[in-house]
């Protein structure tokens, strides 16, 4: 299955001749690199232009977003139109294990 990957200083104009034909889109929220970066807060709004540009054609196509995803914005990434989160740090690093920190999304993502 096609997917798409959108670097933070990517526009999503580049899109328009393909975005028919790709089943996921990957929006990095991060300048890839490496792990534990801060999300970049203009990427919701991305995230939410893609998500209606999406709709418009009809698209079932998962849109994901990868970099700075922890528990304190999930919802609001969520919220913009996302439908997959990549949460590597926020899983696997810190203090708490892994089983508190998956809780702590499905807190974050319920309510």
């Amino acid at each position: 299955r096609p997917g798409v990957t959108l670097n933070p200083a990517t526009p999503l104009a580049l899109l328009d001749e393909i975005l028919p034909y790709v089943d996921l889109v990957l929006i990095m929220s991060v300048n890839p690199g490496f792990g534990g970066q801060s999300y970049i807060p203009a990427s919701t709004d991305k995230i939410r232009r893609l998500r209606a540009m999406l709709d418009a054609i009809g698209s079932a196509a998962e849109l994901e977003v990868d970099g700075g995803v922890k528990p304190e914005n999930a919802a609001e990434i969520a919220a913009a139109g996302a439908t997959v989160l990549v949460a590597g740090s926020a899983i696997f690093g810190g203090q708490r294990s892994i089983a508190e920190n998956i809780a702590a999304f499905n807190r974050a993502l319920s309510r």
